[in-house]
């Protein structure tokens, strides 16, 4: 089944659930580039006049059909706070403004504008936290090759998502796929692309035999080197604006 026959049959279930109050259904970030994007990569905002409690929880049933088949649960604003959230969420509302697809309804950000000053703010606090969250979810799987392997790989994209912001404050585009991404960052600011690579090659083809503990964990360490050296470059630039 392709996503545009599933779309069709989970709009039927929005607009059957929300009516007249359904603004917008739009697919953003790399995914909104293809027809039939890859499931794990599809993300969706729905934009409705008003939530209220009752709207969140008539949808319930289509929000279940819909990540029962492999989709992340989409992400609910009103049509105001897509109006005025960039400030807010400026990593987000960046990758919407600049790679998006109506699917359906009102185009609502197409006069949204987000500012570097912001974007840089959140960049700052998005790697620390993630940074933070990594180093605590290291402890409990740096004694197996296997925990510690998927733990990378499911962080990997996390930090993508951060690296196409700091390319786009550098004032370049950032490429659709993600290896092209960190590819993009090491020729901008020096990022060794090695350690991504192995990780990229766990998503993809799984953990391979020779994977030991301490493979892993010398793989984790360069890659939280890699990491780091972002956080930095981050702040020189911040703290360079104030000079």
């Amino acid at each position: 089944m392709t996503f545009s026959s599933d779309f069709n049959s989970f709009l039927d279930d929005l607009r059957s659930t929300h009516g007249e109050n359904l603004v917008s259904v739009m697919i953003y970030g790399s995914a909104a580039k293809f027809e039939n994007p890859k499931r794990e990569d599809v993300r969706l905002v729905i934009a409705l006049d008003a939530i209220s409690p009752e709207d969140l929880r008539k949808a319930h049933a289509a929000m279940r059909e819909w990540t029962k088949i492999g989709y992340e649960a989409p992400t609910f604003f009103t049509a105001n706070e897509m109006a005025t959230s960039a400030d807010v969420f400026p990593i987000e509302f960046h990758h919407m403004t600049r790679a998006r697809r109506v699917l359906w309804g009102r185009d609502l950000l197409a006069d949204v504008t987000v500012g570097n000053a912001n974007l840089r703010h959140q960049i700052e606090f998005d790697l620390r936290s993630k940074i933070i969250k990594l180093r605590r979810e290291y402890i409990a799987a740096s004694n197996s090759a296997q925990k510690l392997g998927e733990l990378m790989a499911a962080s990997l994209p996390s930090f993508v998502s951060t690296f196409r912001a700091l390319i786009l404050l550098k004032g370049e585009e950032p490429p659709i796929a993600r290896p092209d991404t960190v590819r993009k960052l090491g020729a901008i600011c020096g990022v060794d692309f090695e350690p991504f690579e192995k990780i990229f090659s766990i998503r993809e083809n799984g953990i391979k035999l020779g994977f030991d503990e301490a493979t892993a964990n010398g793989l984790f360490a360069d890659y939280l080197v890699e990491i780091r050296s972002e956080e930095h470059t981050s702040e020189l630039q911040s703290h360079s604006d104030l000079v």
